[in-house]
């Protein structure tokens, strides 16, 4: 078969594979995040949990300093040492323990401020798209406790059949190798 033939019978969301969204579904896209860190500042896990596909993967791995030469390594890979691990199923599990009152690190509960921003959004099939965004958080528990996070997060968001969308992958990427926070309690 001839490369013209091929490109002939693609799709045309297939043909959009790595296009950016245009700026309705953009604007969308940035609508979902925002409430997204308005379910977590809010406490509201439970219904933070439903932006989640049922196959999620939730991964932030470890980064460690390199130099220029050993870059590709600086970055931990799926199956190493990670902050997250997750799957939709374990962090349904830590919301629940964190109801129960068991969760002795957020009893009583970190006020958190999530701030979402650069939010680009590329086509990888007719149904999923691959974004990318910055996240600031701002974390105060008692009266001493404050953490700020910083990074990025690049996710698989799938279209659902009803116009909402799922997260299916999420990976964290913190920009400090070293967290200097005493618990990692917080979600992204």
């Amino acid at each position: 078969m001839t490369e013209n033939a091929i490109a002939g019978s693609q799709s045309p969301e297939f043909e959009r594979a790595g296009e950016l969204v245009d700026s309705e579904l953009h604007y969308r896209i940035s609508q979902f995040y925002f409430r997204e860190a308005e379910l977590l500042d809010d406490g509201r896990f439970a219904d933070w949990l439903e932006i989640f596909e049922e196959d999620l993967f939730y991964f932030a791995p470890l980064r460690t300093n390199r130099l220029r030469r050993q870059a590709a390594l600086a970055i931990g890979r799926e199956g190493e040492a990670a902050y997250f691990d997750e799957t939709k199923e374990s962090l349904a599990w830590r919301i629940r323990r964190y109801d129960s009152g068991m969760a002795w690190a957020e009893d009583p509960p970190s006020r958190t401020r999530h701030l979402i921003s650069n939010v680009t959004a590329l086509w990888v099939s007719e149904n999923e798209l691959s974004v990318r965004c910055a996240f600031l958080v701002y974390r105060n528990r008692l009266q001493t406790e404050t953490d700020i996070y910083c990074g990025g997060r690049t996710d698989i968001i799938r279209l659902r059949e009803d116009g909402s969308f799922g997260v299916a992958r999420r990976e964290l990427l913190f920009d400090q190798n070293v967290l200097q926070a005493k618990n990692l309690s917080t979600f992204f």
